[in-house]
């Protein structure tokens, strides 16, 4: 067996372009993800079932279908509808990259808002009836209490979701985007190298995944050192 990678040289600006692809998906489904997890955390650790349930019922519904699915019923299925395709979004729904953007902030608002939830759960008691002790109200307990320690506390867990998301990115060449897989796929249509092209993109994937942990292992070290044990 003979590999050739050349081919792979000569189409390293194919896959650094995948690569910015990749991270301006990333980039952009975490910044909307993230905005979208925090009211829905919020709501979601709300006593009150008309605030709770909504919440609960749109992170079960979208943790329990596959992403392939979501991102296939917001680029083809959405257009099935005549009243999509007559309305003013049908520019932004039939663009490839607007679609799998959405499709991945959807998904990972759900998983992002369970993390939270259940960050802000776990934030000590003692935290909260300090806060009330000095008369916070409830608006600034979560402000300057609950959201800041449960943001800090959710970092390891929500390290792992956008490694996830990273590798979750890949889906986006189904819909015709060249990211670091779509180059792959192209590199293997053209010379029919499978094996190269895809160990390739296997190879970015990890140096991006490294990069990745070792930037969240750094958060780490500064946000959550006041958990760390003290030494005497």
């Amino acid at each position: 067996m003979i590999f050739d990678f050349s081919v792979i040289w000569q189409s390293l600006p194919l896959y650094l372009g995948g690569v910015l692809v990749t991270l301006k998906l990333l980039a952009i489904s975490l910044a909307l993800g993230l905005a979208a997890a925090l009211p829905l955390a919020l709501m979601r650790v709300s006593r009150r079932p008309l605030i709770n349930l909504p919440a609960w019922l749109y992170t079960y519904v979208i943790r329990g279908t596959p992403m392939l699915v979501q991102l296939f019923l917001i680029y083809y299925g959405l257009a099935q509808f005549s009243a999509v395709r007559d309305s003013l979004l049908w520019p932004y729904l039939s663009n490839a990259t607007f679609c799998a953007c959405l499709a991945f902030a959807i998904n990972t608002s759900a998983y992002t808002a369970e993390i939270l939830a259940g960050s802000i759960k776990a934030t000590p008691h003692g935290e909260i009836e300090a806060a009330k002790a000095v008369g916070m109200s409830r608006f600034k307990l979560y402000r300057r209490i609950l959201m800041p320690s449960a943001l800090r506390r959710a970092l390891p867990q929500y390290s792992n979701e956008v490694i996830m998301m990273l590798h979750t990115t890949s889906l986006a060449s189904i819909v015709t985007l060249i990211d670091i897989t779509g180059a792959a796929r192209t590199v293997n249509s053209q010379f029919y190298l499978p094996f190269e092209a895809f160990i390739t993109a296997g190879v970015f994937y990890l140096c991006l995944t490294f990069i990745l942990v070792r930037l969240f292992k750094s958060a780490e070290r500064h946000w959550l050192a006041y958990l760390a044990p003290r030494k005497h």
